[in-house]
């Protein structure tokens, strides 16, 4: 058998790493891509240090829905300076009215279910109050999604700085995959209270 010249071997070599390569940056671009909790403003649903992976694909036919725990580029006016992506929950749809009122929210003026909200050692929920000196009561734009993060008490989002644009989404919470203790699904509560379309 005659064996093939070194260079030939070499050029195999390069392509199947060119193409691994490519297939990888394909799949972080259009299907998945890990993301690092870096806050903790999820907790304890999310804790910082674990991994997620944020599914890019489904949302391209599936709209976010209430309770999806989404990863999006927060406003430019909040960054100040960083480019880490923000990771919250989907409160509010286009067309909705979202409200707090005595620590609960509401939407279109029905009270949210939340069992997911943080809650300390001792059994107490947290209640979700506006930003000191800000608004109780949103209409969400077209286009647009009103997030909040679960632990309400350490959590800068829609009650800071509105609700954000949908182009903005990198994608939804799919799989926790590290640490491998905690491996599985993201869970996305049912809220049947809010099935009725925005008015």
């Amino acid at each position: 058998m005659s064996q093939k010249p070194a260079v030939v071997c070499l050029f195999e070599v390069l392509e199947t790493l060119v193409l691994t390569v490519v297939i990888f940056f394909g799949i972080q671009a259009f299907v998945a891509q890990p993301y690092k909790v870096q806050q903790g403003s999820m907790e304890n649903t999310l804790l910082p240090e674990q991994y997620v992976l944020v599914d890019k694909l489904s949302p391209r036919w599936d709209a976010y829905s209430y309770g999806d725990i989404i990863v999006f580029k927060p406003p430019a006016t909040w960054t100040q300076g960083s480019d880490v992506p923000f990771i919250k929950r989907v409160i509010g749809l286009p067309g909705d009215t979202v409200e707090l009122k005595q620590g609960l929210v509401y939407v279109n003026d029905v009270k949210v279910n939340e069992p997911y909200i943080f809650t300390a050692e001792d059994g107490t929920r947290q209640q979700s109050f506006p930003a000191p000196g800000g608004a109780t009561k949103w209409v969400v734009p077209a286009g647009q999604l009103f997030v909040m993060g679960d632990h309400r008490e350490n959590s800068a989002d829609s009650r800071n700085f509105g609700p954000i644009d949908v182009s903005n989404v990198v994608g939804r919470a799919w799989l926790r995959y590290w640490p491998f203790d905690k491996l599985g699904f993201v869970e996305v509560p049912a809220h049947p209270e809010l099935a009725s379309p925005a008015p």
